[in-house]
């Protein structure tokens, strides 16, 4: 039963890759009366009705979560949590980070953040961290949206700055918003690639699922979400991207400028074969900067992940079975926006 559920869920991904490749640039340029929500749509369409709605409400963001692994945490949050929505929207292209969360908070797409905020948008060549920003645009487009609120935003790296969080939880209920973003899903998923014990740990999908249930359970987050539930506070997770389980290379050809993302390249000399990714030649059509005259963006699909000829073997040994993310996959697009009241 097993194989032949993998079998259609590769048949799935197929097809979806195939979809997204008709109807992306529409989506995003008006075109398509069914366009789904959206990493810039979602506060607008989805967050902003909920706001209005309650006193406080508390939004956490944990980075790279899957919708398999909501579902696998689900169970112990329903103790103290009833589902009031379970929801799915779309991620941007790419489904990374400094694209996806940006234009969250943002509520705008990459070349509108480029254009309209210089001081906080860092481009694939530039140096520095890409998502210093995030309070700033999320204050900025709470402004635009015409809501003057008082809100706090924390981001939790690591165990201690969770812990901390989480004996500080009352003196966050003064605020109408909270936002916690919460990197532990996405730091696994790099662990995994670079790390020997934890390649063994989560070795596959149920492994990787179990190994998030595992962390959760014994997690400073779990705290913070008994502790609201207790203060019957409104909660709102999501994430800004999903990741992928990721098994054949496509060979790519770029120069010393292209960003090292597998599952997304970004660059002006790119050599490819057109039949295995999705190319985005002008990327102002997908709302994308624009670095050079000839810079273009190209997505991997389905389980595939980009490999450079030289050294091809060593490279594809060492990522093939690792989690990726920036690509089109039902995994790294379609993702959870889940909406719970206090039991």
């Amino acid at each position: 039963m097993l194989e032949v559920l993998k079998m259609q869920k590769a048949d799935a991904n197929t097809q979806f890759f195939k979809f997204v490749e008709k109807s992306y640039v529409n989506w995003l340029n008006g075109k398509d009366a069914n366009a789904p929500t959206m990493s810039h749509t979602l506060i607008r369409n989805k967050f902003i009705p909920e706001l209005e709605k309650n006193e406080n409400v508390f939004l956490i963001v944990i980075d790279n979560l899957r919708y398999d692994q909501w579902k696998i945490i689900q169970p112990i949050l329903q103790d103290y949590y009833k589902v009031e929505k379970e929801e799915l929207y779309c991620s941007i292209l790419p489904t990374a980070t400094q694209y996806a969360r940006n234009a969250l908070f943002s509520g705008l797409m990459p070349s509108e953040m480029e254009k309209r905020h210089k001081e906080w948008w860092l481009n694939d060549e530039d140096e520095g961290g890409k998502n210093m920003h995030e309070e700033d645009f999320m204050q900025a487009q709470l402004k635009r949206l015409g809501k003057d609120i008082k809100f706090s935003y924390n981001k939790i790296t690591n165990h201690a700055a969770g812990k901390k969080l989480a004996d500080n939880v009352n003196n966050l209920l003064q605020n109408k918003l909270n936002v916690i973003v919460y990197n532990f899903v996405d730091m696994l998923s790099h662990a995994r690639t670079e790390m020997e014990v934890i390649r063994e740990l989560a070795d596959d999908e149920p492994a990787y699922r179990s190994i998030t249930l595992s962390w959760i359970e014994h997690s400073p987050l779990m705290d913070i979400l008994k502790q609201l539930a207790e203060k019957k506070i409104k909660v709102v997770i999501t994430t800004d991207h999903g990741t992928v389980h990721v098994k054949e290379p496509t060979k790519v050809l770029g120069d010393k400028n292209v960003n090292t993302n597998l599952r997304y390249k970004q660059g002006k000399a790119l050599d490819y074969n057109p039949k295995e990714v999705f190319e985005v030649k002008n990327p102002s059509d997908a709302f994308l900067p624009k670095l050079h005259p000839s810079s273009r963006f190209i997505f991997a699909k389905e389980d595939r992940f980009f490999a450079y000829p030289n050294n091809f073997n060593h490279y594809v040994n060492y990522y093939r079975g690792t989690f990726q993310h920036g690509g089109i996959s039902l995994e790294e697009m379609i993702i959870p926006y889940i909406t719970l009241s206090a039991k």
